[in-house]
């Protein structure tokens, strides 16, 4: 049996447990917030190189949702920088599972935020207001849908179509 961390999981022992209620995206994810472990219902953004939408809803109530976004794996510009996370977690946001790059990891590394991603680049994007939300994306070999659940930690990532109960 796996050490339980506060949240009250691992992924391995939800992929034990829940192997018929559960999905796991391919290992290219790095963990670089200050909450290795965190969970929570999905809103997805779809945007590429431009993180108007990712600062829009991060500016709103997160009440303990992870934004997943799908940034086409861009690893010319950074989605998520100390700004959008300090505001994100202000708002009540749990975490943020980004399908590209983010910046400012040192500061990121420090908030009570879960915060996975490809990889970090120094390089903002440019605000053209361009971007999808709420709407089924699909990278790291699984479709992900709005409401559906992620519970990540220093072994992977997984998503369930409900809250699975720990």
């Amino acid at each position: 049996m796996s050490v339980v961390n506060a949240l009250g999981f691992t992924t391995p022992d939800l992929c034990d447990d829940f192997p018929d209620d559960i999905r796991v995206l391919e290992p290219l994810f790095n963990n670089y917030g200050g909450h290795k472990t965190f969970c929570g219902e999905v809103i997805t953004i779809k945007c590429y190189e431009d993180n108007s939408l990712v600062k829009e809803e991060a500016s709103k109530d997160g009440n303990g949702k992870i934004m997943v976004v799908d940034g086409g794996a861009s690893l010319r510009r950074a989605l998520l920088g100390d700004m959008i996370a300090e505001n994100a977690l202000k708002n009540g946001w749990a975490g943020f599972v980004i399908y590209g790059c983010i910046r400012d990891v040192d500061v990121i590394a420090s908030l009570d935020l879960g915060v996975q991603a490809i990889n970090t680049i120094p390089v903002k994007t440019e605000k053209r207001g361009i971007g999808d939300l709420n709407v089924p994306i699909t990278f790291a070999g699984v479709t992900i849908n709005p409401g559906e659940y992620i519970y990540a930690d220093n072994n992977g990532i997984v998503v369930a179509h409900k809250q699975l109960s720990i």
